[in-house]
């Protein structure tokens, strides 16, 4: 085997991936916002100076390529896009071979693709880490940037009750998984054959039986967002999808939220979604703009949330977060 091979069995046995909200501990992500926190008010030192992360999207993005490539240029390293036309993943060269070429460049991948099972074989054939930018499964990104919102605003999360209404998406899938970590109960409004999948429901039960969140699934929306404190939703149609959209406007037609079912929650209850945002289906036009909303804080949480994450996946120096 070659002086690079042998490196590269070595990285495989140190390497740490990040495909899911449930490869970290609760420890872990509370320190991770503890540290986003420290970082959003400006404490950025450049841990990562000389490092290089791959951006490897099948999907096009807005918040997802900015926040990532702003990350890495505050903690004093770079980032370098690869769009589909240029890579052909897995079409125009094989996931696994594009996974140990980019492992010779690079210190992480970011990989933003359709199918989950794309960041495994990236995971199982890469030397460095591999981070979930978003699959089918899960965003979990977004998700534990969605919690450092929540701390920021309400200045804890166990105990508090967070309602989804809509599609049981990757999106919600990585919310279920973190609320549940953390000890958020989490409620959920989807219309039959649009739920949570069975797989990480069982996860958060076990997540929930050690911290003592609440899982609470049902098909009516008035039901889950009654006195909670976050109201969370998402677009009925994700990218991939395009196919089904009308048949999903007609079945989520009554899964608008609107003043009248936010009116529901708590008075001082949070409004969020990870945008884009679909007005007059999803939401009602104008609820942005609500004193509630927290949106664009969210969209902003994304970059601090991923600079305490490839602090902690990138560099050789300890930020206090454990390692797993």
């Amino acid at each position: 085997m070659s002086l690079d091979g042998v490196i590269c069995c070595f990285l495989k046995m140190t390497r740490r991936h990040f495909l899911s909200v449930s490869d970290l501990s609760r420890e872990e992500a509370e320190q991770l916002i503890k540290q986003a926190l420290v970082m959003k008010r400006g404490d950025t030192p450049h841990l990562l100076s000389g490092k290089a992360l791959a951006l490897l999207f099948e999907k096009p993005s807005l918040r997802t390529r900015v926040s990532f490539d702003i990350a890495m240029q505050q903690l004093g390293g770079h980032a370098v896009y690869l769009s589909p036309d240029e890579v052909g993943l897995g079409k125009r060269e094989s996931t696994s071979d594009i996974a140990q070429v980019l492992s010779r460049y690079v210190d992480g991948i970011a990989a933003r693709t359709f199918s989950h099972q794309t960041l495994l074989t990236l995971a199982e054939h890469s030397c460095v880490p591999v981070i979930n930018a978003l699959s089918d499964l899960e965003h979990p990104c977004q998700a534990l940037s969605d919690l450092l919102t929540i701390f920021e605003k309400k200045g804890k999360l166990a105990g508090l009750t967070l309602a989804f209404i809509g599609d049981g998406n990757n999106v919600a899938n990585s919310l279920l998984l973190a609320a549940s970590l953390s000890g958020m109960n989490f409620h959920i409004a989807s219309p039959s054959g649009y739920e949570i999948k069975k797989e990480i429901l069982a996860r958060g039960q076990e997540f929930a039986a050690s911290s003592g969140a609440e899982i609470r699934l049902t098909s009516e929306p008035c039901e889950a967002v009654k006195d909670v404190d976050v109201v969370y939703t998402d677009v009925w149609t994700s990218m991939g999808q395009e196919a089904e959209a009308e048949r999903r406007r007609l079945v989520f037609s009554s899964y608008q939220v609107d003043e009248k079912l936010l009116s529901l929650a708590k008075r001082d209850a949070l409004f969020m979604h990870p945008l884009p945002a679909h007005h007059g289906e999803e939401i009602s036009p104008g609820l942005l703009d609500s004193p509630q909303s927290v949106v664009f804080d969210q969209a902003e949480n994304r970059l601090h949330l991923q600079k305490a994450l490839l602090a902690k996946i990138l560099s050789s120096t300890s930020l206090g977060v454990a390692g797993k």
